[in-house]
This record gives structure tokens, sequence and C-alpha cells, in this order.
């Protein structure tokens, strides 16, 4: 289980051009115990950081360019060389697609003759890039469609990766990196990670490259990774900046168009080599994302509590059962010996803590001093919701 407190530069809001720059805190507050049930937190008060002196990202980082998008590769394809982890019978299409194969290399054999459990049948899945040429390399996934236990120890054999006009795109082949393992059967098995997905780093050979050329244009746009009004009059301004002009002005939150410059009409690369790498400051939202099938908390650093009181305690509930024999009475001879269960419940509920929640505290500053006082990740998780539920949380709630 993992809680993080994300404090990137990227996150803090700029300050506008004429205005002075704003002035942040960071860190951990204090946490003062006024008894043994309340618990009240301070604002942090480490010394200011100016936000002028944080890294900037760069244009390539938010936005890129519109028109020019990867392509989707899909195919079918086995993994061979399993041990006893592949596809059952009762997965026909594995057994047939083999039994295809081995009649291209001249072995006949009926499908319904075929029993192996060291093979298994994937979809594999890539992109193509916008420039990519013929003999570039690709990363695939492959990702069990049968019944296989296992993909550990495979080998993806030669296949065709189609576009979304059926064009064979690329050819995928090589052993496959599973990123975690198993073994045992039964209740004596052991699973780490998950196995039936599987990658094959650089395994794909481009065969028929995008044919996306960039030629003589009045205009570019740039499209944002994430639509947001202020991001995108940032990424205008340091356009703008950078050329010495007002080339670049907003269209919607995702778009912000360019007039090329004329030293440049002919030579829109040159242009995108140049305005990539220019710096600007983007403002993220208010953000908290929340696993709770993995216990996982990220907290964004603009994230702000308002004034609340929060208490949080636990119920357990425990069962427990022991079996005992009873026997009849010795030189009985009527009665049989049996299996008696005792059951035993017990109920205990922990104390809860009141925490007084001060307006303006930073949610890092909370996530410290409910760990401070025990609390485990998924009662954090509740608290989260129940304190977006009272409106006190000033962020947006993500539940992945």
């Amino acid at each position: 289980m993992l809680i993080t407190a994300a404090t990137s530069a990227s996150a803090q809001a700029p300050a506008r051009s004429g205005a002075p720059v704003p002035r942040a805190t960071a860190g951990s507050g204090a946490v003062s115990t006024q008894s043994s049930t309340t618990t009240e937190l301070q604002p942090p008060t480490v010394p200011a950081v100016a936000l002028g002196s944080l890294s900037p990202v760069r244009v390539k980082d938010v936005a890129t360019l519109q028109g020019v998008q990867p392509v989707p590769l899909v195919g079918y394809g086995l993994v061979i060389g399993l041990n006893k982890s592949g596809d059952k019978r009762q997965t026909i299409f594995s057994t047939q697609t083999l039994a295809n194969m081995l009649e291209r290399f001249g072995v006949v054999v009926s499908a319904d003759q075929v029993k192996v459990e060291n093979i298994a049948a994937v979809l594999v899945t890539s992109e193509l890039p916008p420039f990519a040429k013929q003999g570039a390399r690709l990363d695939v996934t492959a990702s069990s469609i049968g019944d296989a236990r296992s993909l550990q120890g495979g080998t993806l054999i030669a296949t065709p990766l189609h576009g979304p006009d059926g064009r064979v795109m690329a050819l995928a082949q090589g052993p496959l990196s599973i990123g975690g393992f198993g073994g045992g059967k039964g209740d004596t098995s052991v699973q780490v990670n998950h196995l039936t997905v599987g990658r094959v780093p650089s395994g794909a050979l481009v065969q028929l490259g995008q044919q996306a050329t960039i030629g003589s244009m009045q205009t570019i746009d740039f499209s944002l990774y994430e639509a947001d009004w202020t991001n995108a009059r940032q990424l205008a301004e340091a356009v703008n900046t950078e050329l010495g002009t007002n080339a670049a002005h907003v269209i919607d939150p995702s778009t912000v168009r360019v007039s090329v410059p004329q030293q440049y009409q002919a030579s829109v690369p040159d242009l995108m080599a140049r305005l990539e790498p220019v710096p600007l400051s983007v403002d993220l939202p208010s953000r908290v994302v929340i696993n709770e099938r993995t216990g996982t908390v990220v907290v964004g650093a603009n994230v702000r509590i308002g004034a609340a009181a929060v208490a949080h305690g636990n119920l357990s509930v425990k069962i427990s059962t022991h079996y005992t024999a009873s026997q009849p009475s010795p030189f009985s001879y009527k009665g049989d010996t049996v299996v008696v269960p005792e059951q035993q419940v017990d109920v205990s509920e922990q104390n809860a803590k009141l925490i007084a929640l001060e307006a303006g505290v930073t949610l890092d500053t909370v996530v410290h001093a409910l760990n401070s006082l025990g609390a485990t990740p998924r009662d954090i998780i509740a608290i989260m919701q129940a304190l977006k539920a009272a409106g006190a949380l000033r962020a947006e709630l993500v539940i992945i």
C-alpha cells in the first residue's frame, strides 16, 4: 500500500506577467495533541519558496502538433514454450492455430488430435508513431485470450500487426517479459504480479511506415494533452515570447493556433524544432487520485482543505472455530466418535480520534497527521471520500 503527495514544480500556478511572483510553502506541518482523542493540525511553518525558482516544463511535454497521431496496431498470434501453463483443450482456436501453422511447414495434423498445454493464443497490440519508417522497431504487448494460467517463459512467434485499414504495418516476434513469476499448483501455488500479459521490448519490425509529411503551411495547431484554458493561454504566451510576435492565440481549451512566420513557411519542421523546447509554466488542477484495489492515494500539490473535523474508528468482528473430538464413554458399545465445532465471536471497536482541520491546511499535512495516528491507507481513502462529500476537500476526487 502506498500514500504519496505530489509536489512537482509543474503543479504550481505560474505568475502572471506584470504581477508579483507568489510564494508557496511546502512540507509537513506540526502536529500537536491537545488530549487523547483530539488532534489539531497547524499550517506549515517552513520557509517560503519563490515559484520563479522552480523548473518549468517544455512545450513538447504538454502539447503536440495537431493532425499527426500514432496508429493503433493489433494482431492475433501464438505464444509457445510454456511449461504446461498454456491454453487447455476447451480453447479450440489455439490448437487450430497450431495445426494451421504446422501445415505451412509441411506437417499435416488434425486439430482434433492435438493436445498440448505449452501454447497460448494471444492478441498483440502496439502503436505506430507518426513518422516511423520501414525498419523501425516497436514495443508490443501480448495478452492471453484463452484460459492460459501464465505466459511465463513463452516466446511470441511471428505475428502480423494490422492497422485500422487492414494492412500489415509491422511484424512482431520475440521472448516475453512478464514482470512477475508464479509456481506450484492449487493451495501450494504462489504468484507475483499479472502473468497472462507480457511485453516484447523492440519486438516488432515496421514493414510499412506512415506517410506523414509536413509541407508548406500557413498555420499550425498545437493540441494540449489535457484541455485547460489557463495552460492554453500560457502556451500561447510562451510561443509569442519566443517568436517576438503575436502569432499564437487560443482557439479553445485544447487548441492553440500559431501563424507560421514568413521565414518558416517553407520549413515548418524547423519551426517545430524551435518551439518544442520552449519553457513554460503550467497550472495543473487540484486532484486526489485513489486506487481502492491497491490502497494507493496520490495527492496533488495544490489540494487544500476547508475547515472540518474528522472522527474515524474501526469496528472489527472476528469469528474463530475450533474443532474438538467427542468420544463415547469407555467400554461403551453404543455411540460414535464425532467432531464438534466450537465457535467464538469477538467484537472490538477502536477508539475514534477527532482531528480538527483548519481552513487552508494542505492535504499533504493531513495525510502526514493521519499516518502519525496510525491510520491505514484504506482509512485515509474513506476519510478523503467523506471530506469530499462534506465539501471540505477542495479538489477533484478521481477513483481508478
